[in-house]
């Protein structure tokens, strides 16, 4: 391999536009927050110290002499950039108790353990082989984490028992749930592949292999179950599209989606019954002016955010984010909105419409068929929870609890997305040869 083979020149000067916003970005929330024109380094320590860590992940890239794609790390640094300066916006300006004044301290702590996550997730995976040979096992792991949530979870006020509360620190293990149940299926739908893709005839009708659809639909099902059990029905639904997205890949027939989908309409129907939580969610949903200062006032501040925005936004630091309530998490799109206006908001979406094609590009070139469905189950993750963050946020869909990718606060979902994002760095080594 040539030294010209191994730089990553693409890759570090791409970099650029990521590493220049997050400095841009922070002075002027600084300048707009205090109103005059003085600053100091010290000011932009969260974006240098940001910088530092994108630079080192090239760098730790090139060492490891991977040879993968090098436009999906840009994307997601950019992505990662608009979160950290968003909650650089919201910190200081949420509350004076300090509960929130270290909000982009944390994202910052939170970004540099996901770089690391990224670090090892490429150090260590180089053969999808092992991965494959362990399919029971994270299907295993992925049920465990999910009834020891159940068991032991927390509910911080969300109405969800999702979080493991380990003193200083609290984990949301559904995050890696997702991660887990797309190596396992990758492995099972791979191994059984014509199988599934086949038919019988009975009588006049074509049926699929129901031997083999059972296994997996029953493993599905009690992880939706368990979910649901939660009161988690944002991740019951990203589950579901997964699901349904991997199946038809592998079996290339609209029956099974158009089934799935009916499906989910029964189930829905019978959710709207039993849990009181979504049948208030699509109330909201449906007419959130109903009660604008009750339960309606997170989406009617919402689209009052984007309202304010016009084309152009009202600018880093001059919007009114604090207004929305769980802004840092539910609404960072709508925050993002007002203040980068219709034009940044398309942008936004645009970074997440080239991370998916590049990954769905990156998965066409692979010959290895597991290394293939793997990574279209990892951007299937990425893409169908930002696709039902962002219609919440402008009301497409009843708002579920799940995060914007990279850019919502928190840890758990960070680092996962970021070892997704490891995943597909070693899988496009495989879409080059």
């Amino acid at each position: 391999m040539t030294r010209e083979a191994r730089l990553r020149w693409l890759e570090l000067q791409l970099l650029v536009v990521p590493a220049a916003t997050s400095l841009v970005g922070l002075l002027t929330i600084y300048l707009a927050r205090r109103g005059e024109t003085r600053w100091s380094w010290s000011d932009l320590t969260v974006s240098l110290v940001f910088i530092v860590a994108v630079l080192l992940t090239n760098l730790w890239l090139t060492v490891l002499r991977v040879r993968a794609d090098q436009l999906l790390l840009p994307i997601v640094v950019m992505l990662s950039c608009l979160g950290l300066l968003l909650s650089q916006r919201l910190g200081p300006t949420i509350s004076e108790t300090g509960v929130w004044a270290s909000l982009s301290q944390r994202q910052l702590a939170y970004l540099l353990v996901a770089f690391v996550a990224l670090w090892i997730t490429v150090a260590l995976v180089r053969r999808f082989d092992v991965l494959r040979r362990l399919r029971y096992t994270w299907a295993v792991a992925a049920l465990g984490l999910t009834v020891f949530t159940m068991l032991f979870g927390t509910d911080l006020g969300s109405g969800a028992r999702l979080w493991i509360d380990l003193g200083p620190i609290t984990l949301q293990p559904g995050e890696l749930v997702k991660v887990l149940l797309v190596l396992f299926l990758a492995g099972y739908l791979d191994d059984h592949r014509e199988l599934i893709a086949s038919s019988y005839q009975v009588g006049p009708f074509r049926l699929p292999p129901l031997p083999y659809l059972v296994p997996l639909v029953a493993m599905w099902g009690i992880s939706i179950l368990a979910v649901v059990l939660q009161n988690d029905l944002g991740n019951a639904l990203l589950l579901f599209g997964i699901f349904l997205v991997m199946l038809y890949v592998v079996s290339g027939r609209p029956l099974y989606v158009a089934g799935g989908l009916l499906a989910f309409a029964a189930a829905v129907a019978v959710a709207l019954r039993l849990f009181p939580r979504v049948d208030q969610r699509v109330q909201i949903w449906l007419d959130p002016w109903a009660k604008p200062s009750g339960i309606g006032m997170q989406p009617v501040q919402a689209d009052l955010a984007f309202a304010h925005g016009h084309i152009l936004g009202a600018g880093l630091g001059f919007g009114y984010p604090q207004a929305i309530p769980v802004v840092a998490t539910d609404y960072a799109f709508a925050a993002l909105a007002e203040e980068l206006g219709s034009l940044g908001s398309v942008a936004i979406v645009g970074l997440y419409v080239a991370l998916v094609m590049r990954g769905l590009f990156i998965a066409v070139r692979i010959r290895h068929s597991y290394v293939r469905l793997l990574s279209i189950g990892l951007v299937s993750v990425l893409g169908l929870q930002a696709l039902i963050i962002l219609a919440g946020n402008v009301r497409l869909l009843p708002l579920t609890g799940i995060t914007l990718p990279f850019i919502s606060a928190g840890g758990s979902s960070l680092i996962t997305n970021f070892i997704i994002v490891g995943l597909l760095l070693r899988a496009s080594e495989a879409a080059r040869g």
